[in-house]
């Protein structure tokens, strides 16, 4: 049973802790939703003008995280779009930022993204950095779980790219053609390549995407942090316990 009830993440009841990136691990998630406004701000503001229509914004609130947070970028950009009944042929990965399709909205956000972490760095959470290292003391295994293509260059810009024993990321998702969160087989992924049963591993998310993922897979304890202040929306979505930050866990 996952120790609602209780703060410690203890080993004698799991082997192995996944961690999502964007907003757990590094203060990135703030630069995704930013980039992902400011590239679906300029489409729409262009489309409405082209149909004589209101522009409406993309919303860094509600939008942001029912449509986007959490899934692989081209993901993002459908649900997103589907949200406002607009349809977009898919393009190809390789679309360049000025075309307009699925692919190329998403390759713009990815390209804005880049920009940013090349111009100022990346923020770490120094309460998840100090969790992950009383959990390597315990003996714990770890993976970085996430849909980012920039999960390499984001650790290396935090210096944290020493720290997990597996990396399942979005090229991950892209070359093994798997399913991106909300479904499970990213975390299912990297709790067999750190060779553990889900029911022994345990999920740690800031996105809705992320905790449903967790609890599709069965995993034995589904942390959600309330970056937002949403906690009663992720239990509602599934997490069995909720934190504001990952320092309330550490011993």
């Amino acid at each position: 049973m996952p120790q609602s009830n209780s703060k410690r993440v203890s080993r004698d009841q799991y082997d192995a802790a996944l961690f999502d990136l964007d907003g757990v691990v590094t203060d990135t998630a703030s630069v995704h939703a930013t980039c992902w406004k400011q590239m679906f701000d300029e489409y729409l503001r262009k489309r409405a003008s082209q149909r004589g229509e209101a522009f409406r914004p993309f919303d860094l609130d509600t939008d942001y995280r029912l449509y986007v947070d959490g899934k692989p970028r081209f993901d993002g950009v459908r649900d997103f779009l589907a949200s406002r009944s607009i349809q977009l042929p898919e393009g190809s990965p390789d679309d360049p930022a000025e075309i307009e399709t699925v692919c190329g909205l998403g390759n713009h956000k990815d390209d804005l993204v880049n920009n940013v972490i090349a111009d100022v760095g990346v923020e770490t959470y120094e309460g998840t950095v100090r969790f992950i290292h009383q959990l390597r003391r315990n003996e714990f295994r770890i993976a970085v779980v996430t849909s980012s293509q920039n999960c390499t260059a984001v650790l290396r810009a935090a210096k944290l790219d020493d720290l997990f024993d597996v990396q399942v990321d979005g090229n991950t998702i892209h070359a093994q053609h798997l399913a991106g969160k909300p479904a499970p087989d990213t975390f299912l992924l990297a709790a067999r390549l750190l060779g553990v049963e889900p029911t022994r591993a345990v999920v740690i998310e800031d996105a809705i995407s992320g905790v449903q993922a967790g609890i599709k897979g069965k995993f034995g304890l589904v942390i959600g942090i309330a970056r937002k202040g949403n906690t009663e929306e992720l239990k509602h979505h599934g997490a069995h316990l909720v934190v504001d930050d990952l320092a309330e866990l550490l011993d």
